[in-house]
C-alpha cells in the first residue's frame, strides 16, 4: 500500500477519467503512457467504467489503475474485480472505506473538513482527497488544516488546472492531484488521443519539476 502512494507521488498528477465507451480505454492508456502519467482514475460516472478498467489494463499492464467516484460497497468489489489497485471517494463514507479494507484495497476518501480527516485517521487512513478543491479554498485552505495533521498528504481535486498546478505540487503536504482537464470526454470521443498524449507530457514536466509530492 505505501508502495502505491509512493509510485502516485512520484507520478504527481492522476487523470480522472469519465469514460462513456469503454472500447476507447485501450487507446487512452497508450496515450497516457505516452506521455509519461502512467496512472489513471478511472470514475464510476459512467456505466462503461468497469469494463474501461479492464480493458485498459488489459492492454497497458503498467498502467495504475485505480476507480473514482466509488459510492457503495457494491462498487468497491465490481472495481476491484475489473483490476482496479486502489479506490477514491467524493466523500467520506465508512461502510465503503471499511468494504475496502477489507479486500485489502488502498481507498483515498474524499474529505474537506478537519472532523472528515479525523474520522479517516480513526480508519488508518492518512492520504486523503481533498475535494473540491478550488471550491473549498484551495491551497490557502489546505495550508490552514494541514497543520494539526502533520502525517496526512493530500491528493487535491477539483478545479485543479495547468494554471494552479505547480502551486499545489510545491506544497509539502500534497502528494498528487487529481487532474479532469487532462482527459476531456470531447478529446476521447474525437480519437484525439495524440492531443491527450500531449496534455500529459506537458502535466508531467511540470510535476518532475516541481517535485510531484
Amino acid at each position: 500500500m505505501d508502495d502505491l502512494f509512493a509510485q502516485l507521488g512520484r507520478i504527481g498528477v492522476v487523470p480522472v477519467v469519465a469514460i462513456e465507451t469503454a472500447a476507447d480505454a485501450p487507446a487512452l492508456g497508450r496515450a497516457l503512457l505516452a506521455g509519461g502519467l502512467p496512472c489513471a482514475e478511472i470514475t464510476f460516472r459512467t456505466p462503461a467504467a468497469a469494463e474501461a478498467i479492464r480493458l485498459m489494463g488489459e492492454a497497458a499492464p503498467e498502467l495504475l489503475l485505480g476507480a473514482g467516484t466509488v459510492l457503495t460497497p457494491a462498487q468497491v468489489e465490481t472495481a476491484v474485480n475489473a483490476g482496479a489497485r486502489f479506490i477514491v471517494t467524493p466523500g467520506f463514507d465508512a461502510a465503503v472505506v471499511d468494504a475496502c479494507q477489507a479486500m485489502d484495497v488502498p481507498v483515498i476518501p474524499g474529505v474537506m473538513t478537519p472532523t472528515e480527516i479525523n474520522m479517516a485517521l480513526n480508519r488508518g487512513l492518512s492520504v486523503l482527497k481533498f475535494f473540491p478543491a478550488e471550491a473549498a479554498g484551495g491551497v490557502a485552505t489546505l495550508k490552514a488544516i494541514s497543520g494539526p495533521y502533520g502525517d496526512v498528504r493530500f491528493i487535491p481535486t477539483g478545479r485543479i488546472s495547468p494554471q494552479n498546478l505547480a502551486e499545489y505540487l510545491r506544497q509539502p503536504f500534497v502528494l498528487a492531484c487529481g487532474g479532469s482537464w487532462l482527459v476531456k470526454k470531447a478529446l476521447i470521443a474525437a480519437q484525439e488521443f495524440e492531443a491527450i498524449t500531449n496534455l500529459a507530457a506537458a502535466v508531467r514536466q511540470v510535476a518532475q519539476i516541481d517535485g510531484g509530492g
